[in-house]
């Protein structure tokens, strides 16, 4: 799935919800610019890690980073999602 691909499906959950709010995929990108970058400029999730921040989003898992190196580390709801796929 490429970035196009995440920003329609996401677009079209979110108006699916129970709120059936309406965020157009161009609101969506705009936000997975903010939060993951561009190579333009980094998102709030690396300006976090070169903190020394670690970033944990909730049941999703958790990035860090150790000597210049960023992981990821999937939370357990996201495994035990994937475990039963």
């Amino acid at each position: 799935m490429d970035k196009s691909q995440l920003t329609e499906m996401t677009a079209r959950r979110a108006a699916d919800g129970p709120e059936g709010r309406q965020l157009t995929a161009d609101d969506i990108g705009r936000i997975l610019d903010v939060l993951f970058g561009t190579v333009e400029q980094a998102g709030t999730i690396a300006e976090a890690l070169k903190a020394r921040e670690s970033v944990t989003l909730g049941s999703f898992g958790s990035f860090e980073a150790a000597d210049g190196v960023a992981t990821f580390r999937p939370g357990v709801a996201l495994t035990e999602y994937l475990q039963t796929r």
